[in-house]
């Protein structure tokens, strides 16, 4: 296990809210040893005390729930250093030393490029892993030339491309249900299955974070990487084992199924939308192009649907529609398979028997079955639904990355190839976008959104 982690960007967002109280849940469960160190590596001139001092602000923040003791043994083991991410000379005392580190990459995708180049040249250890955020790189061209140059300075198993909802239990949860219960396997495909809805609505706005997301949006934050994944989940075909490779190769056969849209598809099959003022649980919005931060100009939307298909034998025929959006009126975060009406209903005139759907809540965590049953009255029909709702994960999504990063796992890691299919996917509509094809729609903080995209 790789007891020495360099987190470059350690004072930002991302380490602040999710790397941190990761730290705090693996050594509350006992994962890491006292000899574990956490070397932060950021351009701010502090001290090793004024980080530490940091940390503990953050994670009475953002870990409540876990012990005090666990929250200043992660400080404890912390030390600063300032660098410059991009320079050889810089980094070298991050990585000083024989033993193999993680460095973990908690930076802009503009900078990946020299920060694993300034690794490289300072000398890490044999055995080390260099894990880099999403997004992964900013469209197909600079996500090749991205891939090259990390080929060219480690192997692919020394490298992390970090998808954090692949490691959310309720997403695993995905791959259980379908591939460890018999019943599922033979009605999984298209002749049984109409829709699958991918769908990741939250009330949050902006919390902050317009210096990154009014430079990325909906699609190239969330669309381009996490649901794609989650429809690889749904759609590849049942893989040998769940090695990094057997299942890297079912996902890219999923991208590489997806149907391109041309140019004047996606102006039928995709909408964008940025949300107006408006209200969310009784508190005032204000419009997204009014948000400190961001640049009106840019017209970086913060909703996202798109419709896409599969040339495949499991799946031709059926729609898959992946939605993502900011400031909606709730949050809804799942998975829902719609399966096709039966051919013959002999309850016709006794009342409707809605198609049945399968739902996979991915925050909180469920599973829900819609079935239609018998009604009050003998021959009448009734919405009957099974569901299972599930403790919390003992590790939390970012945590479990980690220690696969640690121990050299790379299960949850994509692939170079998974990346650039996937951009591959989304690169058509981005350019539709680019040309105004696809009008840039309002909605109101606190709404449903948009219209939905016409089935």
């Amino acid at each position: 296990m790789i007891r020495k982690l360099a987190i470059l960007g350690a004072t930002g967002d991302l380490t602040a809210r999710y790397l941190l109280p990761a730290l705090a849940a693996l050594h509350c469960a006992g994962e890491l040893g006292d000899d574990f160190q956490l070397v932060a590596v950021g351009r701010e001139d502090w001290t090793d005390e004024t980080f530490r001092k940091w940390v503990e602000a953050q994670l009475e923040r953002h870990a409540t729930k876990l012990p005090a003791k666990v929250k200043r043994t992660v400080a404890a083991t912390s030390r600063y250093q300032r660098a410059d991410v991009t320079d050889p000379s810089s980094m070298t005392a991050v990585v000083h030393g024989p033993e193999p580190l993680a460095a973990y990459l908690a930076l802009p995708p503009s900078v990946f490029a020299g920060a694993v180049q300034a690794l490289h040249r300072a000398g890490t250890a044999p055995g080390s892993i260099v894990a880099l955020e999403k997004p992964f790189g900013e469209n197909l061209d600079e996500a090749i030339e991205l891939n090259r140059r990390l080929s060219s300075l480690y192997p692919e198993q020394a490298i992390f491309r970090v998808d954090h909802f692949l490691a959310m239990t309720s997403v695993q949860n995905i791959l259980a249900t379908r591939l460890a219960n018999r019943v599922l396997e033979p009605i999984w495909n298209s002749a049984h299955i109409s829709r699958v809805d991918i769908v990741w609505d939250e009330t949050l706005g902006l919390e902050g974070r317009a210096g990154y997301y009014d430079g990325v949006g909906a699609l190239k934050d969330v669309l381009q990487n996490h649901l794609l994944q989650l429809l690889c989940l749904v759609a590849m075909e049942p893989p040998i084992s769940l090695g990094d490779c057997d299942l890297s190769d079912r996902k890219v056969d999923v991208l590489r199924s997806i149907r391109p849209l041309r140019l004047e598809e996606a102006a039928h099959w995709t909408s964008r939308a940025r949300y107006t003022g408006g209200q969310i649980g009784g508190q005032a919005v204000p419009a997204y192009a009014e948000e400190d931060g961001v640049e009106p100009e840019r017209r970086t939307e913060t909703f996202a649907e798109v419709q896409l298909e599969l040339d495949s034998p499991r799946w031709t025929g059926t729609i898959f529609r992946l939605r993502t959006g900011k400031a909606l009126g709730r949050d809804q975060k799942e998975v829902a398979l719609h399966f096709r009406p039966v051919p013959h209903l002999a309850f016709a005139h006794h009342g409707k028997a809605q198609p049945n759907v399968l739902r996979f809540g991915l925050e909180p965590e469920s599973v829900v079955l819609e079935l239609t049953g018998t009604g009050p009255r003998t021959g009448t029909l009734a919405p009957l639904t099974l569901g299972a709702d599930f403790a919390a994960a003992e590790l939390p999504a970012y945590a479990q990355l980690l220690l696969d990063i640690l121990t050299s796992n790379s299960t949850l890691s994509i692939r170079a190839d998974e990346a650039e299919e996937s951009w591959r996917v989304v690169t058509p509509i981005l350019d539709a976008w680019s040309k105004n094809l696809v009008p840039l729609q309002e909605y109101a903080a606190g709404s449903d959104g948009p219209p939905p995209l016409p089935s």
